[in-house]
């Protein structure tokens, strides 16, 4: 895997999303609270993954740090997997667990985007 330096995206007090780059895909890690105050920080870094990739949007969200994620989470998920899939690539989840994979699974979005138990699996699909 040929990493590059984690690079921070703007944190907020409650969210914070660092990416990296493996080969030809792009991971974001998120960690704290995904909900109204803080969305505008996840749709920007999933904007930025969306047109940072070459050859297509590829991106892993590793979501194992999330402690909370609301319905705007949900929104921009599949936001950000529409704009990859137009833009030739993917948008794959990684490290659901908790109340987050509860509100991914009651809400049905696990049918729409790829999960998977880590950011290794997600990166090999």
């Amino acid at each position: 895997m040929n990493d590059i330096p984690e690079a921070a995206v703007q944190p907020s007090a409650r969210l914070s999303i660092t990416r990296a780059s493996h080969a030809d895909a792009e991971v974001l890690t998120a960690a704290g609270e995904i909900d109204a105050s803080t969305i505008p920080l996840l749709s920007e870094a999933l904007s930025g993954a969306s047109t940072a990739t070459a050859g297509g949007a590829r991106t892993v969200l590793d979501l194992s740090a999330v402690t909370f994620m609301d319905s705007t989470g949900i929104n921009a998920l599949l936001t950000g997997h529409r704009a990859a899939e137009e833009a030739g690539g993917w948008l794959r989840l990684a490290g659901l667990d908790g109340p987050v994979w509860r509100v991914v699974e009651l809400v049905g979005v696990h049918h729409v985007l790829s999960c998977h138990p880590s950011v290794a699996e997600a990166l090999d699909a």
